[in-house]
């Protein structure tokens, strides 16, 4: 069924893909200890292959402490052992690749764990030595050295710097255990390389770049004053080269680069997309857009308008491994997303939630360039807001102080079958404790439940495989009212949004293919709904 998409016709598949997440610890557990694992990602290959997704994008399954989720990454060309072997991923990437699904791995090259060899040595060496030359060891400020040098915060709440004994301080933009390497080093430089040849001989088609904008820093590490620009260690022009020398790496084995490019700028946001840096990058503005019209209809001209220039494809969004959940999301007064505003208790409607996730299913899938999808919105799952703290494991939430409640609640593991935890997901107890009211989000449940989230997506992805105007390619805005958004594609293909208080009348159509709930009894489209239809006029 895959080969079948047009965007397997050309080297360039990732141009219209849809692409499914893999947060592999939560996905599926092969061997029951709790954990999922590569083997459980097998077995659930066929699952994958019938939603009809083009990729699978795994979080770091490399060796790590797991202080950051994996994210502190203590070897690249090992698989950790809680989720195989690195012959397990071979065998995974060949097995999904027979069904026509790729393989993109994360790399994380803003930091390691601070148990990799290279932290390791560094410490041993001492103040001064060559060693501490890969990362950014720094001498304190005030009399003794006991104030860091400088004032950089932790995207995680603290100071960016942690002090030793021996009185050097490091630098940590995420958790102390994730020291940041310097890249200015070509040792640096010449180790991540090594690491994409690595996963591109075995077979990856892709690698996700984390943190992509925050890799490069300012020599001489000053202090921070907002406004400052060039920002000291955000989206400073030498990622530019960095990010050349990778596309250099790559090309030869069409592999493809995307990057994690959280930045307001959406001018400075495209340098990175011209046709010698990375193919593709991660469409935030869309993710943290509010349920609105107005904003919506921006965002999404917005980016094609930012894409356009350096003839890239643009990419759609709606959740990941460190957001809020969709449909929790969607349920709440403040349908947007921001870190600064997560919150412990936030009123939510799920019934409402899940209507505007259905409706941004269709039109997420329906708007030009490629789409990602993360493990568990296709089953309509909510944001787990419950966890018991002691049970916690989000370096968020702990650095905070317990203001910020994590990234928790969005990693719980998937329920597949059975009427009460793990729901099929394999051992006693998961790594987190999944709710006692999930049976009726199960796939099992849903599989046959022609109404089920899981089936519109089925369905939608299969219309979408099936639709050559969907995917890459234009799009044009239709006439209508302000708080509905319609905008045809190729074919006669046209979506349609009712963002609206009351019902709408549809355009004129020859056929209604898809909907993301039932139409009124007189036809019209209500509220918080959308169609995909086949219009009179076809051009």
């Amino acid at each position: 069924m895959a080969d079948t998409h047009p965007a397997e016709a050309t080297d360039a598949w990732w141009r219209g893909a849809a692409i499914y997440q893999v947060y592999a610890r939560s996905f599926a557990d092969g061997d029951a200890d709790g954990t999922g694992d590569l083997a459980g990602v097998r077995s659930r290959l066929p699952y994958l292959a019938a939603l009809g997704v083009d990729a699978l994008w795994f979080s770091p399954w490399y060796p790590s402490p797991m202080a950051d989720g994996g994210y502190d990454v203590a070897d690249y060309r090992a698989i950790d052992p809680a989720f195989g072997t690195l012959a397990d991923a071979e065998k995974l990437i060949a097995e999904a690749r027979a069904l026509g699904i790729r393989t993109i791995v994360d790399i994380v090259p803003n930091h390691v764990s601070d148990r990799h060899v290279w932290f390791r040595a560094a410490l041993d060496a001492g103040p001064g030595s060559a060693e501490r030359k890969l990362f950014h060891f720094r001498t304190g400020r005030g009399e003794d050295g006991e104030l860091p040098p400088n004032g950089w915060r932790s995207q995680f709440g603290g100071s960016a710097w942690t002090r030793l004994p021996d009185g050097d301080w490091y630098l940590h933009l995420f958790a102390p255990e994730q020291p940041d390497l310097n890249w200015s080093h070509p040792a640096v430089r010449q180790e991540h390389e090594d690491v994409l040849r690595f996963w591109f001989d075995r077979g990856v088609a892709g690698v996700r770049i984390d943190s992509a904008a925050m890799v490069a820093k300012d020599p001489d590490l000053p202090d921070f004053v907002e406004g400052t620009d060039p920002h000291p260690y955000i989206d400073r022009d030498e990622l530019h080269d960095i990010y050349r020398s990778w596309r250099t790496v790559a090309d030869p084995y069409d592999g493809v680069l995307i990057g994690e490019v959280w930045l307001p700028d959406t001018e400075r946001f495209a340098r990175y997309l011209r046709p010698d840096e990375l193919h593709t990058a991660f469409n935030f503005d869309f993710l943290a857009c509010p349920w609105e019209p107005e904003r919506l209809r921006a965002s999404i001209d917005g980016t094609l308008a930012a894409h356009a220039p350096v003839g890239a494809p643009a990419t759609w969004v709606l959740a990941n491994h460190d957001v809020t959940r969709t449909v929790t999301r969607y349920g709440r007064r403040d349908t947007g997303f921001a870190f600064a505003a997560k919150a412990h208790g936030i009123p939510t409607d799920l019934e409402l939630g899940t209507r505007r996730a259905r409706a941004a299913a269709l039109l997420t899938l329906a708007l030009p360039g490629s789409v990602y999808l993360f493990q568990g919105e296709e089953l309509g799952l909510p944001e787990v807001e419950d966890i018991p703290a002691e049970l916690l494991q989000d370096p968020m939430y702990f650095r905070s102080g317990g203001t910020d409640p994590g990234r928790d609640g969005c990693r719980v593991p998937l329920p597949w079958s059975g009427e009460a935890p793990p729901y099929g997901f394999g051992g006693d107890h998961p790594w987190l404790p999944q709710p006692a009211d999930w049976a009726r989000y199960t796939a099992e449940a849903q599989e046959t439940d022609p109404g089920s989230m899981l089936s519109l997506y089925r369905t939608a992805l299969e219309l979408r495989r099936a639709e050559p105007g969907l995917g890459e390619g234009p799009m044009d805005w239709l006439d209508g009212p302000g708080d509905v958004l319609a905008f045809r594609r190729a074919g006669g293909f046209a979506c349609v949004l009712n963002l609206s208080a009351d019902a709408v009348a549809l355009p004129a159509h020859r056929r209604l293919l898809l909907a993301s709930g039932p139409l009124a009894e007189d036809g019209r489209l209500p509220r918080d709904t959308c169609v995909w239809l086949r219009l009179d006029d076809p051009a």
